[in-house]
């Protein structure tokens, strides 16, 4: 990963440090030289800071063709994947239990299974010493577009870029992806979750949630506390692992609390798949469903997304066991009266730095955009 871009104009010039660290990949797909390469990266850079998603994309690749309807789909899926959050508010701030008795056989057997993980990762002692954690990944994304009506289908070539990620309990969390020139910035300050894109300088706001990246093998805390209180609903093979499967079902009252006047998320769904063998979480899913109201009468186009991530490579960070790599699967089935449209993304991820427990990480780094601080709401919330 290029932490630092060398600043070629200067010969005495000081290196400039990237915000989002990025792979080589993407930084050699910026130009054939390394002047033309460093002159793209300066103008990718002041494009972020001037939310223009056509010059961003174009300096990140100038030589991939660019189209608005485009970037909006790939800004779309790239929202879904990278900032999507889970709709259990979870806080840090108390240790961990795990009180077995007086529960049904579901719920006892899921929380045995909790307690297993939590020794498979580290221990109650070492996980309830975590304050706060960063970490530094890659990744790379395949997208495909389908027209249900017609079979159609439109391939985009696979996109490198990085992340970096950032948490504080009770609470607090900041995320950082750029993408191919596309950049998506999210976080929750303890009071409000936001998500900002380089396509729109406004931030969408609702209540404070997790960022799912989390449970993609990196926060085995906030894991354990989401699968807690679920029912252990049977067993499944994934990639030759005998898994026990846990399920989690949003209640209606948080459903609500998330919707807007225009939007109704209908359900939302969680399955969790933890090795019999190793204790560890192999396997996260979701699947939601939202209903957006139209101006046209009582029309409504109903958006379906699912989202399945497959964690590998655990390894020991400080004696917690992180899931170093991994791959999503998420879809987006957009259907109603006239519209139908179905999109796949695939990501591959890996994390190239974790630690825990920062020195000054201040809550002043978690707050929202400016023009978010202000009680406006927004309907794409709900997506």
């Amino acid at each position: 990963m290029r932490k630092l871009c060398p600043n070629l104009d200067k010969e005495d010039g000081l290196e400039t440090v990237l915000e989002v660290p990025i792979p080589e990949e993407m930084f050699n797909k910026m130009g054939s030289n390394a002047a033309l390469r460093w002159h793209n990266m300066r103008n990718l850079m002041r494009a972020h800071h001037r939310t223009s998603p056509d010059k961003c994309a174009a300096a990140a690749n100038p030589l991939a063709p660019t189209s608005a309807s485009n970037n909006d789909q790939f800004m779309l899926l790239l929202k879904l994947v990278g900032s999507a959050f889970i709709p259990c508010r979870i806080q840090l701030d108390q240790a961990l239990s795990i009180p077995i008795k007086d529960a049904t056989i579901g719920a006892s057997t899921a929380k045995y299974i909790v307690q297993q993980y939590l020794a498979a990762t580290g221990g109650l002692a070492a996980l309830n010493a975590i304050n706060s954690m960063y970490a530094i990944g890659q990744v790379k994304m395949h997208v495909v577009s389908e027209a249900v009506q017609n079979t159609e289908s439109a391939k985009r070539n696979c996109e490198a870029g990085g992340f970096v990620l950032w948490q504080k309990n009770p609470d607090l969390w900041y995320l950082e992806l750029v993408v191919s020139g596309h950049k998506i910035s999210a976080g929750s300050d303890g009071k409000i979750g936001w998500s900002q894109s380089s396509m729109n300088s406004t931030a969408t706001r609702g209540p404070p949630r997790p960022l799912r990246r989390f449970f993609q093998g990196l926060d085995p805390r906030l894991t354990a506390h989401l699968f807690l209180n679920t029912v252990c609903i049977g067993e499944k093979k994934i990639k030759d692992e005998d898994c026990f499967i846990l399920k989690l079902d949003t209640s209606a009252e948080i459903l609500k609390a998330q919707g807007t006047a225009n939007t109704e998320i209908v359900y939302h769904t969680i399955w969790g798949y933890f090795s019999q063998r190793t204790g560890l979480l192999i396997q996260f899913e979701d699947t939601k469903l939202i209903r957006m109201k139209t101006a046209m009468g009582d029309d409504s186009v109903f958006y379906e997304t699912s989202m399945e991530s497959v964690l590998e490579d655990y390894r020991p960070v400080d004696g917690i066991n992180i899931a170093h790599s991994g791959k999503t699967t998420a879809s987006l089935y957009r259907y109603g009266k006239t519209l139908k449209r179905k999109w796949k993304l695939e990501e591959t991820w890996k994390i190239e730095e974790v630690d825990f427990n920062i020195c000054g990480l201040s809550f002043e780094y978690f707050l929202p955009p400016a023009d978010d601080r202000k009680d406006n709401e927004s309907d794409e919330q709900g997506i």
